[in-house]
């Protein structure tokens, strides 16, 4: 009977020995000194960082949308710094020179605009080249590389989308 009575003091002691370790690391856990589930909990998550939207690269070919027709259209050509504008027919196999000027690549993001100054003397040499100085160009999501042309009298919106 003896023994039972120190083994269950030791059994007793040591449940609460172990049950006061378990109560001073939770201890030191809440005040800060290692724990990953409470500073977890109380810190805020950082912001996310939206990516920072680039100018659009108009660089490239874009055909018209809204010609009309199958085998004739306008298509643009954009390089570092020229716009090309050629009148399209028989399918591709005709072009023809309606506008070459200068191109100013979009500096910031979202729609933007720009005059092109004309390379008159190529225009002119092109039955039907414009004989405009400048031609206004923008660029809408929606509606691509985008400009006016006047043709017999009759004024259109070219619009275009990126080949």
């Amino acid at each position: 009977m003896y023994k039972k009575t120190i083994a269950m003091a030791v059994a007793a002691m040591l449940a609460l020995g172990l049950g006061a370790c378990g109560n001073a690391s939770s201890t030191k856990a809440n005040n800060g000194a290692g724990s990953t589930s409470q500073s977890q909990a109380t810190k805020k998550k950082p912001a996310e960082k939206k990516p920072v939207e680039q100018p659009a690269d108009l660089t490239g070919t874009w055909k018209q949308t809204n010609s009309g027709s199958d085998d004739s259209w306008m298509e643009a050509e954009i390089t570092a710094d020229t716009i090309t504008v050629q009148w399209v027919s028989d399918n591709g196999d005709t072009k023809s020179l309606y506008w070459k000027g200068s191109y100013n690549a979009p500096d910031k993001a979202g729609d933007w605009k720009w005059t092109s100054q004309g390379d008159t003397a190529a225009m002119q040499a092109s039955l039907l080249g414009s004989q405009d100085a400048t031609k206004d160009f923008t660029y809408t999501k929606a509606d691509g590389v985008s400009w006016e042309t006047t043709a017999m009298g009759t004024t259109t919106v070219v619009k275009t989308a990126k080949q």
